[in-house]
């Protein structure tokens, strides 16, 4: 009996040790991760909070040139092209916006002089409004902070990794938010205010965690799909499964193409992997910018579409809308000299994972169920800049004198359930599972070895 008992009770010591001994290992995994990658964190918050408002901001900073008075009707978009290559000459024109309300101007992208220029025109009287060169557009600064930090590659792969830890930020965070014992919703759901400051700091940082979670994963998967690996890959992978382009949207036989539609325009995300196909020249004229524009409207077209110009004798014009509601997108190829429609591609025809992708975008964009979609989206941007401020300044407020204080890491025997779940993650994002070799590496063969750095990491 009593051989039993004592028995008993080291099972139930090892288990406490075992228990206590993952816990901290899970710790450590969140301390590190939120330290390195709080900063870009911080940084996605604030851009994406203010890339949320880009429909009221833009028509407040070119309010003068946007806004034209509805004077009846206008004259062509081949007059209008007409005027800009007169204003500018020798200038090559790459798209034409005709402008989706009764009161907005039109906007023809040019490249004039090595530049990249928007020259906005009152479509009623064929005035030139004004012009505004591609790198002075803010909230385009502002899209290319969110998605690559203004470093091109490198940066596009640390935003993707930023975004793919913290996810296992948030997977850890939860584990160790969630009660060991009762739970309570003081603590748990709600901050205490009367357990004094240290408890009100670690509540501060945890509860409001619990309650963006699920927006903040949201936002990370709806995202990735832009990213330049894991993106890249996912869309080659839903192409390649039948989930992409149907061959339905091909009026006539699909093209053999090496050039996707990515590749000369800016189109929605589950077109950009559209083959491209080829304009007809035998014995044709080009047709004029106006058979295009009313071939859109012809075709339903929703009025925020634009027109890419063919860039070669074999190239198409290609009609590209990136609407506010995913239903209305579309993308459509036609033969420069004929004006036939060769590919109509629209929300209908993806597929269930690229309608998915779609509604998903329009969503991280703010703009699939308006306003109420951008307060949403902006409460969860600020919750993330709230819980990584207060968890850093609650790390800073623990740390010890010397050292940075990150949790002692255990033995490898101690970590297996915490080693399934990060392979896990490693295979679902690849650039986290490359990362955590890396950092596994460092701190095998230099942390847990070198004694200097071992004190200085507490570890």
């Amino acid at each position: 009996m009593e051989f039993a008992k004592t028995e008993k009770l080291l099972n139930k010591k090892k288990r406490n040790q075992t228990k206590a001994s993952f816990y901290k290992t899970v710790w450590r995994w969140h301390f590190y991760a939120g330290l390195i990658f709080a900063p870009f964190l911080i940084i996605l918050a604030v851009t994406g909070s203010v890339y949320l408002f880009k429909p009221q901001i833009e028509k407040v900073l070119y309010q003068d040139y946007y806004e034209v008075q509805n004077q009846g009707e206008r004259i062509s978009a081949s007059k209008q092209l007409h005027i800009v290559k007169s204003h500018y000459f020798g200038a090559k024109v790459i798209s034409f916006r005709p402008g989706e309300q009764q009161m907005r101007s039109s906007e023809v992208n040019i490249t004039y002089q090595n530049e990249s220029l928007t020259i906005f025109l009152d479509p009623y009287t064929g005035k030139i409004i004004g012009e505004l060169n591609s790198d002075d557009r803010i909230m385009d600064l502002i899209e290319k902070i969110h998605g690559e930090l203004m470093a091109g590659t490198t940066g596009d792969r640390i935003v993707e990794l930023a975004a793919c830890w913290t996810v296992v930020l948030l997977v850890t965070g939860l584990y160790l938010w969630f009660p060991q014992k009762n739970l309570k919703i003081a603590g748990t759901f709600l901050p205490r205010f009367t357990k004094g400051k240290t408890i009100f700091r670690r509540d501060l940082h945890a509860v409001p965690a619990v309650w963006i979670t699920g927006g903040l994963v949201f936002l990370i998967l709806t995202g990735l799909p832009w990213s330049g690996f894991w993106g890249t890959n996912f869309q080659a992978l839903v192409t390649n499964t039948g989930e992409g382009y149907p061959p339905s949207v091909w009026i006539g036989d699909a093209p053999e193409s090496n050039i996707k539609t990515k590749d000369i325009a800016e189109v929605p995300w589950a077109a950009e992997n559209l083959d491209v196909p080829k304009s007809d020249i035998e014995g044709f004229l080009p047709i004029s910018i106006d058979d295009i524009v009313a071939t859109a409207e012809r075709e339903g077209m929703h009025p925020s579409y634009s027109v890419i110009f063919p860039s070669s004798q074999e190239g198409v014009y290609t009609l590209s809308a990136f609407p506010p509601k995913a239903k209305d997108e579309a993308t459509i190829h036609i033969d420069q000299y004929t004006g036939a429609v060769l590919a109509d591609y629209r929300y209908d025809h993806y597929g269930l994972i690229g309608k998915i992708v779609a509604v998903g975008i329009t969503l991280h964009k703010g703009t699939e169920l308006g306003f109420l979609n951008q307060l949403i989206s902006l409460l969860i941007c600020l919750g993330t800049l709230l819980v990584a401020f207060t968890g850093v300044f609650m790390w800073w407020k623990r740390k010890p004198d010397k050292g940075i204080g990150a949790p002692k890491a255990p033995s490898l025997k101690k970590m297996k359930i915490l080693l399934i779940i990060l392979i896990i993650l490693g295979i679902l994002f690849p650039l986290v599972g490359l990362s955590l070799l890396v950092v596994w590496l460092i701190d095998w063969f230099i942390i847990q070895r070198i004694p200097f750095v071992k004190r200085f990491l507490n570890a």
